[in-house]
């Protein structure tokens, strides 16, 4: 069965295509079960976060279930996005694991380095856990996939520093202010993005800083970790608004926060005063055309790739040691998976061989009645071993044949199934085609 990711990125796809595919993960366990009706998908995860959406999977036939995860992609969203596939990438095998392994690293996010993504591919695996959508390989992949990117963290210093897309939100916005002392901050969503950037704030010396959620514990919360600012509900957002000369956004609403007229209505009390709105959020909290409000600066998440902060730089040092790093667990699961198609073999010859040993040394300890307890033990120990020593090379050579890449390979393991009759699952080994390489 073929591995496979499917998905659109911040590369492949722009902020206004990405939103309409966006999966909060609140909605995540519900995603999973809805893909179980598709008979090719037998086991799934997905990542949705403000700069992807992906799908790993394992098929039952690539053709199909690629063809089945498409189709919901577009009948479970609302809204049609016209020529989905040009927006879309397909990665199988190993390709598919190489490419989740520099995800959790970091090496594939806007933000290089960004250690908040390692949280997001975790929580994706938990919530596939929940909704019973990860079996055997997936598990195993995801349980790598983390492996490497705590090793690539620990080992390098690629996550070093701050940097994050809230921390490159707030360069932004200082790149378009001019600077950030003295500047009052309102801060729209309180989870783990926004406490973030909240935090980053506190140390930029602003002069106030507002949290505002749909939950006012929840901002009151953020603000007592920061020991400054105040918290506000949503509905007094717009006398905020008024006072305020950055916003940065991100929640996880599937609606506007800002429209063009609460942000004409707080502009209107404080005409000459620009405003400067960074828009972290997908699907995004401000309608674009809040862009038109005169003296209004909106930017997008898709705008944060024009920041590049010294400490970024920095770190594309790092990135050929975490691309080792990331051959070395690349091979680790290759390995497992390729010597995974041999265990109903070996499984089904070492019984094959126990039950014939069973039986024989029931036979003999049933023509010799008079063997005392001890002698019947070393007889049965002596059976054991000889089992265990003319099995060795065997299972070694079928674990070393189902992990080659050598041509007619597993034609061989096949071939051996049926020399020694094993079961009926023994004989369903995948093909050569299915194999992740």
């Amino acid at each position: 069965m073929p591995l496979v990711c499917l998905g659109m990125n911040h590369r492949t796809a722009p902020v206004e295509v990405r939103e309409r595919h966006a999966f909060p993960l609140s909605k995540a366990s519900e995603v999973l079960m809805a893909l179980r009706d598709y008979s090719e998908v037998r086991e799934c995860v997905m990542t949705s976060t403000c700069g992807r959406l992906e799908f790993y999977a394992e098929l039952g036939d690539y053709e199909l279930g690629v063809a089945q995860l498409k189709e919901f992609l577009t009948n479970f969203r609302h809204g049609e996005v016209g020529d989905l596939d040009s927006y879309l990438y397909t990665h199988l095998g190993r390709e598919a694991v190489t490419h989740l392994l520099r995800v959790a690293t970091g090496l594939d996010s806007m933000v290089l380095g960004e250690a908040q993504i390692l949280g997001q591919v975790k929580d994706a695996y938990v919530q596939a856990h929940e909704a019973g959508s990860v079996g055997k390989v997936l598990h195993r992949l995801f349980h790598e996939a983390l492996q490497t990117g705590k090793a690539a963290r620990t080992q390098t210093g690629i996550g070093a520093d701050s940097a994050s897309i809230g921390s490159a939100a707030v360069d932004l916005a200082r790149a378009q202010m001019g600077a950030l002392e003295g500047k009052h901050v309102l801060v729209i969503g309180a989870g783990r993005m926004g406490t973030l950037v909240a935090r980053r704030l506190r140390h930029e010396r602003v002069g106030e800083i507002v949290v505002a959620n749909r939950s006012y514990q929840r901002a009151e919360n953020v603000v007592l970790e920061l020991g400054a600012g105040k918290a506000v509900a949503m509905p007094g957002i717009v006398n905020v608004l008024t006072h305020a000369d950055i916003v940065i956004t991100s929640t996880g609403a599937t609606h506007f926060i800002l429209t063009p007229q609460s942000v004409a209505e707080a502009m209107a009390k404080r005409p000459e005063r620009p405003l400067c709105i960074v828009d972290i959020a997908v699907p995004r909290d401000a309608d674009p055309e809040c862009a038109h409000v005169p003296n209004v600066e909106l930017h997008d998440i898709d705008a944060l790739t024009s920041v590049v902060s010294e400490h970024i730089e920095a770190r594309r040092e790092y990135v050929p040691v975490v691309n080792e790093i990331i051959a070395e667990h690349v091979q680790r699961f290759q390995q497992w998976y390729s010597t995974r198609s041999a265990v109903p073999v070996i499984s089904s010859l070492v019984e094959r061989a126990e039950e014939i040993r069973a039986r024989e040394v029931a036979r003999l300890l049933a023509r010799c009645p008079d063997l005392s307890e001890r002698e019947k033990m070393l007889v049965v120990s002596a059976t054991m071993t000889i089992v265990s020593r003319l099995l060795h090379v065997p299972v070694t050579r079928i674990r070393e044949l189902a992990s080659s890449n050598q041509a007619g390979a597993m034609d061989r393991v096949r071939m051996l199934s049926e020399l020694f009759v094993l079961g009926k699952d023994v004989r369903r080994l995948p093909a050569e085609t299915d194999r992740t390489e």
